[in-house]
């Protein structure tokens, strides 16, 4: 029999995006919007969060609106704002959350962001009912999608969020760019990149020529901190131009000889809504002790915001509408409280609906950098790593100054 009308018709859909930007928040926005809307929904956009669900709301009309998913971050807006109560917070804004659902007649939430921005989600679906879908996001590529790897024959839990595979493509450029600075003064930079709990991301610099690295899954102990030296330095007498480019995550946990501590660098001791506080400065921590203990001279350069930046790639355009294609899913049969996720790293091609599955959004939880991945004796990234990018990511060029010039002797 024809159906008159679309199935979800006189049914609106709510979308927020909370936590840290990326550069496939806006992708996703935009895949999520054109599929409700293809359903019947009339979609709104919430803006800032959780906080546009605070006091009178603050939400606008995304339904038929032009809308530039290839630009970075979120035109949402984004805030770090926990409605549950939490230290900095002790009053619970979930009844402003409910009332406001009801006002503007929102009838399923899906919310793009992280452990905390869809725990607080998860948790409005399991004590108040509140029907909502989560949707990944972060470029430290750290919540546990149970995504799998397929490499030489074996299985390995990995993870692929979107926002992490534009992030990536960034920190590999940005590592491959500033060679050629390194080697010009015969330098070691240390490269600091975003990486609170997991090394994801850092190790896309290896990507684009890095040697060695340090992620916050290995604590830089006294003992591990004087092999770690040693290896710095026989890596770089074997460079043949005597240069090194070394990332390290911002959340490395690294021996203070002064304090006879291990602990990480804050920029900022002061926490956010979920108890989180500012990272930053290991670089310049790491620099200074490698120039003072073997004599060679290194800089410090820390990432910062850059790879949460710019726009978004082609990698993550198909990534978060192949997820999107998951939440009609999701709508057409109303499972709730679930989170779209693809099943197997797979190259650009393969990125299809039926490569995608769901999981309970109580289940996400946080990933590390798996053992796999990682050369703990070498502090280096390693080939099954290097696989696991190489389905996500464009080699970048590596430019070489391929000429040696003959030396000239006083005659």
């Amino acid at each position: 029999m024809k159906q008159e009308h679309k199935i979800f018709k006189g049914k609106t859909l709510g979308i927020l995006s909370g936590g840290g930007d990326t550069p496939a928040i806006n992708s996703s926005i935009e895949a999520v919007r054109n599929r409700a809307s293809m359903l019947g929904f009339k979609v709104y956009g919430i803006r800032s969060g959780w906080k546009g669900l605070l006091g009178d709301g603050d939400v606008v009309d995304l339904s038929q609106q032009p809308y530039d998913g290839w630009y970075g971050g979120t035109a949402l807006r984004s805030s770090r704002t926990n409605p549950f109560p939490s230290k900095k917070n002790p009053e619970s804004r979930v009844p402003q959350v409910l009332r406001n659902l009801e006002r503007y007649k929102i009838d399923v939430l899906v919310s793009i962001g992280g452990d905390d921005t869809n725990g607080a989600a998860k948790r409005l679906f399991e004590t108040e009912g509140i029907p909502v879908i989560g949707f990944p996001k972060t470029i430290d590529n750290d919540l546990r999608t149970r995504t799998m790897h397929h490499y030489q024959g074996s299985e390995i839990e990995a993870v692929l969020c979107p926002g992490f595979p534009s992030a990536a493509a960034s920190i590999a450029e940005f590592t491959a760019s500033i060679r050629t600075t390194a080697e010009s003064h015969s330098r070691i930079i240390v490269l600091e990149v975003m990486g609170r709990d997991a090394g994801w991301l850092t190790g896309a610099a290896s990507f684009g020529g890095a040697t060695l690295g340090l992620i916050p899954e290995m604590e830089i102990t006294k003992e591990r901190k004087y092999v770690l030296m040693e290896t710095i330095r026989e890596t770089y007498m074997k460079s043949k131009k005597k240069y090194l480019v070394i990332p390290v995550s911002e959340g490395v946990r690294w021996y203070d000889e002064k304090s006879e501590k291990l602990g990480v660098v804050y920029a900022s001791s002061e926490l956010d809504e979920f108890g989180h506080p500012r990272f930053g400065g290991i670089s310049g921590v790491i620099a200074s002790e490698i120039s003072h203990k073997l004599g060679i001279e290194a800089r410090a350069q820390i990432t910062g915001y850059y790879a949460r930046s710019g726009h978004c790639r082609h990698y993550d355009r198909r990534l978060t509408a192949t997820l999107a294609d998951k939440i009609v899913d999701l709508l057409l049969r109303e499972d709730y409280g679930q989170m779209p996720v693809v099943k197997s790293v797979v190259p650009y091609v393969e990125l299809e609906e039926f490569n995608t599955t769901s999981i309970d959004m109580g289940d996400v939880g946080n990933k590390p950098l798996p053992t796999e991945y990682y050369d703990i004796e070498k502090f280096s990234f390693t080939p099954a790593y290097h696989n696991f990018l190489s389905k996500i990511l464009e080699t970048p060029n590596l430019d070489d100054f391929k000429y040696d010039f003959p030396v000239v002797l006083p005659e």
